[in-house]
Parts: structure tokens; C-alpha cells; sequence
């Protein structure tokens, strides 16, 4: 007979772990910032962020723009070891026994002119994901549970045109942004897109792990903004056996998941509802896709008192004033007992670990918790 934990807390956060948060100057660009700050297990910023974990307690948990450090004792275990293995402020420290980190597009250097200034620089917009370094903006996953790293898919390498109806970015008159060449070898994702199957006491469940880039920084083409759309996209088509036939993974895996396979989508997506500069309709691909339980909605008082104005802030998770972190699970083979954005009020003893982006992050750690079927 099968045993499943009463409920299990899967979070996710954008927590700013990048040189840019942190650093100024030349700095700002340093590859190995983020590596010299956890060797250190004093930077205020991770500690506030160390906190935040160690008060919310996800038992699984996506960390978006942690920069990728190819050796872990340099990367995620030191992490673990000097921060989050400390107490914070009085907290529990916590563990993860499994993690997982891999390459991202964001700052590897293509050979091609994306951002369409006419130089084909390597870096910064012309890198195949945005970024001033390879790895800047990476992503990190931490987990209580096996991570069957033998069945992990990533779709990094997956070029953007073999999307059918991909939205090619156009200029005004309707002539394509990219020349035929360029266009062929674009890769959608913009940092990458993960398909972890972690074991569960006999279950298994699919974490779907992105970071799809913002919907802005670009001109009348829109090119960021199709972009984000086919990004959010490719998580609605690769959950749909009937729609994922076309998708390739990294590997040369043809295909999506499994009718009725268990699944979380879980990341910064860059896209809401009812706010920002997303395409119409961009991330109701997943809210409104049949397969996707979205029917609880995150929310938290600091974000209402944040935006006091504003109907949507309690379910805000950025304080640029969006909801555009999601936890999202499938309808099949999972529960949803309750969620929401830790986002302490002004009043609360705990707000100084919001008060900027400085202190923690710009967005908020979002969390449901679930129960297995």
C-alpha cells in the first residue's frame, strides 16, 4: 500500500541571486559574484532570502535567477551550507538533500545579431537568452524528494520556428524582424525549460520548471513579447498529448508527458492576467488550460497594502505590481488544500525582509500545498 505525506508545500521564487542586485560597476557583470557572496554566509541579501525559505518551509522549490555555478560545493550546496543550514534570525535551518541545476540560455554567447542592432556582439541582448555572463539569471531547484535525474528532459536547445504557429517577431510593414537564417537557429527558451520527475513515496510528480523572459525591452516588433507567449506556450502544449508531438527535447526525446501524469508548473513567467506588457492571452495558457488546476489564487495582505488602490494587489507577487509567479498543478492526480505569497504587511516584524529589492528580491516566494491522489 502506498504512503504519501499529508500534504507537500511546492514554492517558488525569483530571489534576485544574480551580480546585478548586488554589486555595482564592473562588478555587476562578474560571473563569479554569486560565488563569492555564498562562500562568504554573511551577505545580507541571501540571508534575508535563507530566512524566507526557512519560514515558508517548501518541501520542493524552484529558485529563479540564482546563477548557474557549474561546481555545487561552489553553487547550490554552498548555499545550503552557509545559509540556509544556518539559523536565520532565530529560524530552523532547513536541508535539502536533492538538488538540481543545469546550463541556462541566459548570457551564452550566440553568433547571431537578436536584439537587431546591427552587431553581432555575443552578450547582453545577443546572447541566446538575455544576460551579461553564461548563467546569469539561472535557475536552481531544491527538493526534499529524489529527483530522477535519469528522466530529466530540459529543452534548452530547442529552436523557436519548429513551434508550429510559433510567433515570429514582424516589423510594422510585415516583413520579418530576423533574416531566414537567424530565425532557423533561434532557441525559444530564454533560460531553459525543465521537466524534473521527482519521487514521491511511490508517486511520481513532474515539476515543470521556466523563467520565460519579460515581455518588454524591445521595440514595435514586439520580439521579447512573442517570445514570452510561445515560452509560456510550450509548458501548454508539452502537458497536452495531443498538442506535443512536435516538441524535441535536448536529448532528441520526441514528445510530452503522459495522459494523467502528475505535474506542477512552477516559475517566474513574466506575464498576468490583467497587468503588464504581456501578449494578450499569454499566460491564460495556462490558467484557462483544461489540464491546469489554477483555481486558487496566491494571495497575501502585504500585497493588497502594497497596492491599496488597486483590486488585484492581494494576489500580486512582484512590487512592480503584478502577479506573474505561479504555482500552477495539474488537475490530475493532485489536491490543492491551500496557498499564498509571503509578503509580510508594513506592520509586521517580518517587513524588512521585503522592504526592496535590496533586501530579498522585487518578486515575492509563492507556495501551494498539495496532497497526492
Amino acid at each position: 500500500m502506498k504512503s504519501y505525506p499529508a500534504t507537500l508545500r511546492v514554492a517558488t521564487f525569483n530571489a534576485s541571486m544574480e551580480a546585478d542586485n548586488y554589486c555595482r560597476g564592473a562588478e555587476a557583470r562578474d560571473p563569479r559574484a554569486l560565488e563569492r557572496r555564498l562562500r562568504s554566509g554573511r551577505n545580507r541579501q541571501i540571508c534575508n532570502i535563507a530566512e524566507i525559505i526557512q519560514r515558508v518551509r517548501p518541501d520542493i522549490l524552484l529558485l529563479n535567477e540564482f546563477d548557474y555555478i557549474k561546481d555545487p560545493r561552489r553553487g547550490a550546496l554552498a548555499f545550503q551550507r552557509r545559509y540556509l543550514a544556518v539559523s536565520q534570525n532565530g529560524q530552523r535551518p532547513i536541508h535539502y538533500r536533492h538538488v538540481y541545476t543545469a546550463p541556462v540560455n541566459s548570457g551564452e554567447p550566440s553568433p547571431l545579431d537578436i536584439d537587431g542592432d546591427g552587431l553581432a556582439s555575443g552578450s547582453g541582448g545577443d546572447a541566446w537568452g538575455f544576460g551579461h555572463y553564461p548563467g546569469q539569471y539561472g535557475m536552481l531547484v531544491l527538493s526534499r524528494f529524489p529527483i530522477e535525474r535519469s528522466r530529466v528532459r530540459s529543452f534548452r536547445l530547442f529552436p523557436w520556428h519548429k513551434m508550429p504557429g510559433a510567433r515570429e517577431p514582424m516589423h510594422p510593414d510585415g516583413s520579418p524582424f530576423y533574416d531566414e537564417l537567424t530565425w532557423r537557429q533561434l532557441r525559444l527558451s530564454s533560460k531553459s525549460h525543465w521537466d524534473l520527475p521527482i519521487q514521491i513515496r511511490g508517486q511520481t510528480l513532474h515539476l515543470l520548471a521556466a523563467h520565460p523572459t519579460p515581455p518588454v525591452f524591445d521595440g514595435p516588433e514586439r520580439r521579447n513579447a512573442a517570445r514570452n507567449f510561445d515560452e509560456i506556450r510550450l509548458w501548454a502544449d508539452y502537458v497536452d498529448p495531443s498538442r506535443s508531438g512536435y516538441l524535441m527535447d535536448d536529448l532528441g526525446v520526441a514528445g510530452g508527458l503522459a495522459p494523467e501524469a502528475a505535474f506542477v508548473i512552477v516559475g517566474d513567467y513574466n506575464a498576468s492576467p490583467v497587468e503588464g506588457r504581456s501578449l494578450p492571452g499569454a499566460i491564460e495558457q495556462l490558467l484557462g488550460h483544461p489540464l491546469v488546476n489554477s483555481e486558487l489564487e496566491p494571495n497575501s495582505q502585504g500585497g493588497a497594502q502594497h497596492s491599496q488602490a488597486n483590486p488585484h494587489g492581494q494576489s500580486h507577487t512582484a512590487d512592480w505590481r503584478a502577479r506573474v509567479d505561479y504555482v500552477l498543478p495539474s488537475r490530475s492526480g493532485i489536491e490543492v488544500e491551500q496557498g499564498g505569497v509571503f509578503w509580510p504587511e508594513p506592520s509586521s516584524d517580518q517587513a524588512y525582509l521585503v522592504s526592496g529589492r535590496g533586501a530579498s528580491s522585487d518578486h515575492r516566494l509563492v507556495w501551494l500545498d498539495l496532497r497526492l491522489d
